[in-house]
């Protein structure tokens, strides 16, 4: 009885394999608009805001406001406007709440 000797297959380089693969893409995966570097404002919102969830979780969103209408009672607009934009980042309409709050007690 003969012995016929046949050699296997790389089924990943097969010429199916080769024709169904997706090319690879060759163009940059940054997709900040703008080229936002690490060091911009907006991406040091987001750092907070994510360091900020962590450490509330689920409540993160109404802390930063709580800190935000905190800071407006003592006068610390720039830390108030901190806030704000983290609470932004978290949860758009309620920051858009507190903004509202604070500008109807500025008026008054």
């Amino acid at each position: 009885m003969p012995i016929h000797f046949a050699a296997a297959r790389c089924a990943a380089r097969s010429p199916v394999a080769r024709a169904l693969a997706r090319k690879a893409v060759r163009r940059a995966a940054n997709d900040n608009p703008g080229g936002a570097g690490e060091n911009s404002a907006e991406a040091r919102v987001l750092h907070a805001a994510l360091r900020h969830f962590a450490e509330h979780g689920l409540r993160a969103a109404e802390e930063a406001a709580m800190l935000a209408e905190r800071a407006w009672r003592t006068g610390e607009a720039d830390e108030c406007r901190w806030w704000t934009e983290v609470c932004r980042t978290l949860d758009r309409r309620l920051a858009g709440d507190v903004a509202r709050r604070l500008s109807m007690q500025d008026v008054s």
